[in-house]
């Protein structure tokens, strides 16, 4: 799905994948629903606070298997690759931003990024095994 790169759109896409989620039988007060939802939030506001270019929108896609759940943002941006091995120092103790990515590496079971396929910008993604 589409969403405009403003706090609106991270906010509705959040909102989606609990909804999506609940829907493929993972309750809205279960840790799976809370926890994916959790990442989609952290993920869908970097894309819009990060990576936002003027008129570009960016994409979310959540899938399922038997095994696993994934989540993929992508935008148009195509430098700022985050890194999977989250070596930058951690933000200060009185930051108020800078987590979200530590907050992604301990609440997903994998989780990277990939150059967008066929256009300019990447894919973040995470995955919950089940």
């Amino acid at each position: 799905m589409q969403f405009t790169s403003t706090p609106r759109g991270a906010r509705l896409a959040r909102r989606l994948v609990s909804h999506r989620l609940n829907d493929w039988g993972h309750p809205y007060t279960t840790p799976t629903n809370e926890t994916l939802t959790l990442i989609a939030a952290e993920l869908t506001a970097n894309a819009v606070r990060h990576a936002h270019i003027p008129g570009r929108d960016f994409h979310l896609r959540l899938t399922t298997t038997a095994t696993t759940l994934r989540i993929e943002v992508t935008d148009t941006r195509t430098e700022k690759h985050p890194s999977p091995t989250c070596t930058t120092p951690p933000p200060s103790a009185d930051s108020e931003s800078g987590r979200g990515l530590l907050l992604v590496a301990t609440l997903a079971d994998n989780w990277g990024c990939a150059p967008r396929p066929n256009a300019p910008g990447k894919t973040v993604w995470a995955e919950l095994l089940r």
